[in-house]
């Protein structure tokens, strides 16, 4: 794939980066949560918090109150990944996915 190839695909690429940015800094959270505290001051945690917080804020509603913070987090990693197979399904049904060879 050259450079010029992937740029001409920037509206399937760009959404899919991102999706997949935000999930995988949300399963970081995930894994960093049950190491730091809620409340630590280390700026690796406060990163990962203001990043995924607002997706996090998205997705609470939806949730039961009683869920424990480290669930609904796990939970947005599985909204993402549907949502970047909803993308890639929706791409390949109007035959604007980026083909290969």
């Amino acid at each position: 794939m050259t450079l010029g190839g992937s740029l001409t695909h920037w509206y399937f690429h760009l959404p899919n980066f991102i999706l997949a940015a935000l999930m995988y800094t949300l399963l970081g959270r995930v894994l960093l949560g049950l190491i730091v505290q809620p409340d630590s001051s280390n700026y690796i945690w406060r990163f990962f918090c203001r990043i995924t917080d607002p997706f996090v804020a998205l997705i609470t509603p939806v949730t039961p109150k009683a869920t424990a913070p480290v669930v609904i987090w796990m939970f947005g990693v599985v909204w993402l990944f549907w949502l970047r197979v909803g993308l890639l399904y929706l791409f390949l049904v109007l035959g604007a996915v980026p083909r290969s060879g």
